[in-house]
């Protein structure tokens, strides 16, 4: 597994999502203490789902384990600050005149309704390493396309 790339903000949700997980751990593994005490646990529902769920967050408190252990802090990198990469906030303008602007961000991180979107979209892809003022033909799933940069902001 490689590096992967975070802002400060996404670094400290996984963080705290960490946090609750540990905190959770406990009491779940609490659930599984009582339905233990309720004999046969080859038919004891209340005790699977309990063992299932602490799995469960076992498993995503090492992912996120894994994760902080291989993140870089977007802010500390040295990214030339006039050119699209990940961690900056990029306006662009489509041939109909339409107004776009997406935050380029690790794939952890990305979400559409919040307008950030995967460094390994093609979106994101297509408009790596231009500056404002560049017309970018970006291929996306639906064709090509072609995009002004307007706006580039860290």
């Amino acid at each position: 597994m490689g590096e992967i790339y975070l802002t400060r903000e996404g670094r400290n949700k996984l963080l705290e999502e960490l946090d609750r997980l540990q905190k959770r751990k406990p009491e779940v593994q609490d659930e599984i203490a009582r339905a233990r005490e309720h004999g046969d646990l080859r038919e004891n529902a209340e005790y699977h789902a309990a063992k299932e769920t602490l799995t469960n967050l076992m498993k995503r408190i090492a992912e996120i384990d894994s994760k902080l252990s291989r993140a870089t802090i977007i802010d500390d990198l040295n990214i030339d600050p006039n050119k699209v990469f990940i961690g900056v906030t990029v306006t662009i303008k489509d041939d109909d005149g339409d107004e776009y602007e997406y935050t380029i961000v690790d794939e952890e991180e990305a979400n559409p309704s919040e307008m950030k979107i995967s460094i390994g979209s093609p979106l994101a892809q297509g408009l790596l390493e231009h500056k404002v003022g560049d017309v970018v033909e970006v291929e996306l799933p639906a064709g090509n396309m072609t995009f002004k940069i307007l706006k580039i902001t860290r």
